[in-house]
């Protein structure tokens, strides 16, 4: 199971996902998120990935989302520090590149770092978030369109009350 940590030193905003980082921390990353565009101190954000054995789309799909908004909101380029190759491969597959710094190893030391609480939402506003994060990942290039079609479909339709893929199919 995995868990985000969370640091702030003089508008520096760092989160550090570490272990295995999957939809249910999601609700969490959004929680995050909204609180983030109201930040007054906000200079940068740093995403540190060191600690990350694994990371499923719709974790992505927010994590593009972050950029999206300190992009539009602060006019700034958010940071990724990511040391496995594994990891790295996979964000720059889903175009991370065009919205965030890569590097590649940990530059600073970035002070004490507490987790951030974990969030519980509906099941009904999970599928929601679900949804958004991968639209946000189709919106990144055309290899992403076509990979996450079928899943933004079914989603939709099970949103408006017809079947969808099984749960298993959801990432």
């Amino acid at each position: 199971m995995g868990k985000i940590l969370f640091a702030e030193r003089d508008g520096v905003q760092v989160l550090k996902f570490v272990g295995d980082v999957r939809v249910t921390l999601g609700p969490t990353i959004s929680t995050f998120l909204s609180k983030l565009s109201q930040c007054k101190t906000f200079k940068s954000i740093i995403i540190d990935l060191t600690e990350t054995d694994a990371i499923d789309s719709t974790s992505l799909g927010l994590l593009a989302k972050i950029s999206l908004t300190t992009q539009e909101t602060f006019s700034t380029i958010p940071t990724i520090i990511s040391p496995n190759e594994d990891i790295t491969r996979i964000l720059e597959s889903m175009g991370f590149e065009k919205v965030f710094v890569i590097l590649k190893e940990l530059i600073t030391e970035c002070g004490q770092l507490g987790e951030l609480p974990a969030e519980i939402i509906s099941e009904s506003n999970l599928r929601k978030q679900v949804l958004e994060a991968h639209k946000v990942l189709m919106s990144l290039n055309e290899r992403n369109q076509g990979e996450f079609r079928e899943l933004v479909e079914a989603l939709e339709n099970e949103s408006q009350g017809n079947p969808a893929l099984p749960r298993d199919r959801v990432a």
